[in-house]
């Protein structure tokens, strides 16, 4: 018998404001063949909140990313994503919930063979939206991401931190209700990697979409967290020393169980060894 038999059953939470969360994971449990990947994982997203699921690899944040989009299912649990029960949708019920969502996945994954403005504006070709339309969102959703002059390139002549920005501009298209990135600034350097965290945090705080970032890399974590993104200087600015983005929190999971939820302030002086090493 597995340990998912001995979980209670799992329902979302009624909100105490009367503001449902667009993301609501309760109880959820998944294991592939052998021991859990996720167990008993509860955590919420409210509106314009910025989660951080800080890790290092093989804990199973991508597989999160996976089960909120309804790409893969929960053994036992309970999945909410903008009111709908994931879990109990089929697939043909999903593509237009998933079309609410945009997706940066860690690779970028453009198609080689189409141009920056054909895999930007994928999901409007697939809708038929006229061209006269599709061309002036992909302008708009590329100058958002300082790439507007890429619109008739391939991806085979951008640089890696290039196609990271395309897939932020994808993910953007069509004005979603929830961005979830995975690893957007995995294997970029440094001076890239500022670039690809002051777009997240331009979304974040232009246009407030609430969103779950998944990362490994502490500093990118912090300096969204300490930092805003000034549009009338065009660029991020650090936040007055002591203070944080007070709608950018943390989690964290170990062994597949959620051990830290909570605020930048609250991750730094918590006494978990595992959170503790992690960070140092």
């Amino acid at each position: 018998m597995s340990d998912a038999s001995f979980l209670s059953p799992a329902r979302c939470p009624e909100p105490s404001d009367g503001t449902p969360p667009v993301v609501c994971f309760s109880n959820v449990y998944i294991s592939f063949l052998g021991p859990a990947v996720l167990a008993d994982l509860s955590f919420t997203v409210a509106p314009q909140e910025t989660r951080i699921l800080l890790g290092p690899a093989g804990v199973g944040k991508s597989v999160l990313l996976k089960l909120a989009m309804g790409l893969l299912r929960p053994s036992h649990g309970s999945i909410r994503l903008l009111g709908n029960e994931v879990t109990a949708m089929t697939e043909e019920e999903l593509f237009p919930l998933r079309a609410r969502t945009g997706m940066v996945f860690q690779e970028s994954a453009l198609f080689d063979s189409l141009s920056v403005r054909d895999n930007v504006a994928y999901q409007l070709i697939q809708a038929r939206v006229p061209d006269e339309e599709i061309d002036q969102r992909v302008r708009e959703a590329l100058r958002f991401v300082e790439l507007e002059r890429t619109f008739d390139m391939f991806p085979g002549d951008l640089s890696g931190g290039m196609k990271r920005r395309v897939a932020i501009a994808r993910a953007l298209i069509r004005q979603p209700e929830l961005i979830l990135y995975d690893s957007p600034t995995g294997g970029l350097d440094p001076v890239t990697s500022t670039t690809i965290i002051e777009l997240v945090m331009k979304q974040r705080d232009v246009y407030r979409t609430p969103s779950i970032m998944v990362t490994h890399r502490v500093q990118d974590a912090f300096m969204l967290c300490t930092h805003r993104f000034d549009t009338g200087v065009g660029h991020m600015v650090p936040l007055p020393k002591g203070e944080t983005d007070p709608n950018t929190t943390f989690l964290m999971l170990d062994q597949g169980r959620m051990i830290f939820d909570g605020s930048l302030h609250e991750l730094l002086h918590t006494e978990d060894p595992f959170v503790r090493e992690f960070l140092e």
